[in-house]
């Protein structure tokens, strides 16, 4: 391997120094989010209409299929990063992802579409997972925040787009179409990018590392210290930080659940138009990814911990105001009030996670929390439609936002503030 100096003429860490790869790969993330973007109205109602499913659990069996795929996963794909390089393991994504409109537009029973949505979760873990690595890799430690900012707010952007668009398509021309047409060329532009343009990323990380130490030869963090289950164990309980912040990952997307699988329902059983749903539905995630512009920035300034602790605050507050409202205006300020939380949220636990772990471990660790955080739509799928099934939407919401509001407790009793003070800086775990 090349000195340090000898890297820095072909190697630069920075957003402005790896501005064009960087810019992809907010394009790639966007084809995932839209992936994604197209099933957040279409399918809650496709399984009532289409496939008679009465039962919210049974209706809501797709997102925990999703989201029990997609956990393993981003466990899988940050380890497998690290080990074959990231640009393969995004390939690879793309191409699970191919089949999952065709199969959705064919499927003659509810468990196609189940099993569309496993390889849809692979497709996410691997494919979103990758990019934010390859994010991190790029931008080194000073702009991390601005940077998952970037990332997060084109995904979720793509999914409100996709969510609105899909729901008009559906309107006109039926549940499968607007989701399967949409679906496919968002597969295909996001595999033809990754293949053609991207480029390999897991060198800036190299770098990185050894530029770390070279200032600090007392780090202790070069590849092969530190093993698979020593990271698992510091990013899931260990380090208190990190289960901090892989609790509020979890608890964050278990709501996301409840918001995709139930809201569509909920709504159009209080006489909403599908016009009107979908706007819903495509408010939340456009909060959701237009503020993370500004929120992942502001945590390379003010700090992760207050973001994230009030983030959940305000999540539960907006949930809260959906549980008691009655009318289109009134959920309209609920889910705007949820994807400002949210925003506040997502792109700070991942900067967290960069402060904390170092370069050479980072991808694991990042897959790790990953697993737990979106571990939540399994559990929010379960548990929102099993509690509507016995007690009611209303109570299965009630419940929701205060396991929101409980985990930002334990996020401000638990977590530390990580944002490094000196740049290159890593807090120990």
């Amino acid at each position: 391997m090349k000195p340090v100096a000898d890297q820095q003429s072909a190697i630069r860490l920075g957003l402005r120094e790896n501005w064009e790869q960087f810019a992809l790969l907010v394009l790639v993330n966007a084809f995932v989010g839209g992936m994604v973007g197209v099933e957040r109205v279409v399918l809650p109602l496709l399984a009532e209409q289409d496939f008679g499913l009465a039962s919210k659990a049974a209706v809501l069996s797709f997102i925990a299929s999703f989201g029990l795929a997609k956990a393993i996963a981003n466990l899988l794909a940050g380890r497998m990063s690290d080990t074959f390089g990231r640009k393969r393991i995004l390939v690879a994504g793309w191409l699970i992802g191919l089949p999952v409109p065709i199969l959705i537009m064919s499927a003659p029973s509810w468990s196609w579409v189940v099993f569309a949505n496993v390889l849809l979760g692979i497709n996410q873990g691997l494919c979103w997972s990758t990019t934010v690595i390859m994010k991190i890799d790029l931008v080194g430690p000073a702009r991390r925040g601005l940077a998952m900012g970037l990332n997060e707010a084109a995904g979720y952007l793509a999914v409100s787009a996709a969510a609105l668009g899909s729901g008009y398509l559906a309107a006109f021309y039926g549940f499968r179409a607007g989701l399967a047409y949409l679906g496919l060329g968002m597969a295909v532009s996001g595999l033809l990018i990754s293949v053609l343009f991207v480029r390999e990323s897991q060198g800036h990380a190299t770098y990185e590392s050894e530029l770390g130490q070279m200032h600090d030869p007392n780090r202790g963090s070069s590849p092969g210290k530190i093993t698979f289950s020593e990271i698992l164990a510091l990013t899931s309980w260990r380090n208190r930080t990190l289960f901090a912040v892989s609790q509020a990952g979890l608890v964050n997307n278990l709501n996301d659940g409840m918001a995709w699988g139930l809201f569509p329902i909920y709504f159009a059983a209080a006489g909403l138009s599908l016009q009107k749903v979908s706007l819903l539905a495509a408010t939340y995630p456009a909060v959701w990814g237009l503020t993370q512009l500004a929120t992942g920035a502001l945590s390379d300034r003010i700090g992760r911990k207050l973001l994230i602790v009030g983030g959940m605050w305000v999540q539960a507050a907006g949930i809260v105001v959906i549980a008691v409202g009655s009318s289109f205006q009134a959920w309209l300020w609920g889910v705007i009030l949820l994807g400002l939380g949210t925003a506040m949220v997502y792109p700070t636990l991942l900067a967290a996670i960069g402060d904390v772990a170092q370069p050479d471990w980072r991808a694991s660790a990042v897959g790790v929390y990953r697993l737990w955080r979106d571990s939540g739509y399994v559990v929010g799928a379960l548990l929102a439609g099993f509690t509507a099934d016995l007690l009611g939407a209303d109570w299965a919401i009630g419940v929701i936002a205060a396991l929101t509001a409980l985990s930002g407790v334990v996020a401000a009793t638990v977590m530390r503030e990580t944002l490094p003070t000196v740049p290159g800086s890593h807090p120990s775990p």
